[in-house]
C-alpha cells in the first residue's frame, strides 16, 4: 500500500456523514506518512469551503493524524504560543489523492497554558439528526472527545512537550 511521501505536497478532504465534501486543505508538507500516523505542516495555505468560499490560514501549522483516533490535532503556531484545533472524526485514509476524514463536528481547542474547550455541541446535535448519526457513532465520539482530553493531560502525542515546535523545524526544510 502505498502511503504519502515525506516532502510531497499533498491536500486534507473532511466529508460530512452524508458523503458530501465539506473542506479541503491544500499544499500540505507531508513530514510523516505511515499507515498509522501522517504528520504534515503548512503556513497561510487556502482553504476550500463546501460553500465555494475561500479563505487563507493566518499561521504555520502542524497537523497530526492517527489511523487508531477519531480525532485530529492542527497545532498552529502563533507569537503568543502553540494553539491547538482538535477535530472529532474518523480516523484518515489515504488514497493517493488526499488524507481524508469525516468530520463530525465536535471540536476541542486547546489554549496555550493547556486549558481548552469543546465547540460545536449545538452543530452537532443539529446534524446529528439531519443526518440521522446512528446511537453506536454517538457513543464512539464521546468516548473519543474523553480520549482526546486524556491525551491533553496527559501531553501525549502531538500535546507532547516541543512535538511542534521540532516538526516545525523539520518542516522548514522542505518548504
Amino acid at each position: 500500500m502505498n502511503f504519502p511521501k515525506v516532502g510531497s505536497n499533498i491536500q486534507i478532504h473532511s466529508y460530512k456523514h452524508n458523503g458530501s465534501l465539506h473542506r479541503i486543505w491544500e499544499d500540505t508538507i507531508v513530514l510523516k506518512g505511515t499507515s498509522k500516523v501522517v504528520i504534515g505542516g503548512n503556513d497561510r495555505i487556502i482553504v476550500k469551503e463546501s460553500d465555494g468560499r475561500n479563505w487563507r490560514t493566518r499561521e504555520p501549522a502542524i497537523c497530526y493524524f492517527d489511523s487508531e483516533t477519531w480525532f485530529n490535532t492542527i497545532g498552529m503556531i502563533r507569537s503568543d504560543g502553540i494553539y491547538y484545533y482538535c477535530n472529532l472524526g474518523t480516523p484518515f485514509t489515504w488514497d493517493d489523492e488526499a488524507v481524508k476524514y469525516i468530520d463530525y463536528d465536535l471540536d476541542i481547542k486547546v489554549f496555550p497554558d493547556m486549558t481548552f474547550k469543546l465547540l460545536d455541541e449545538d452543530e452537532y446535535e443539529l446534524h446529528s439528526k439531519a443526518m440521522n448519526y446512528p446511537p453506536e457513532l454517538d457513543g464512539i465520539l464521546r468516548r473519543s472527545v474523553d480520549e482526546l482530553i486524556s491525551w491533553i493531560h496527559q501531553r501525549k502525542g502531538p500535546f507532547a512537550p516541543q512535538f511542534v515546535e521540532s516538526w516545525y523545524e523539520r518542516y522548514l526544510q522542505y518548504r
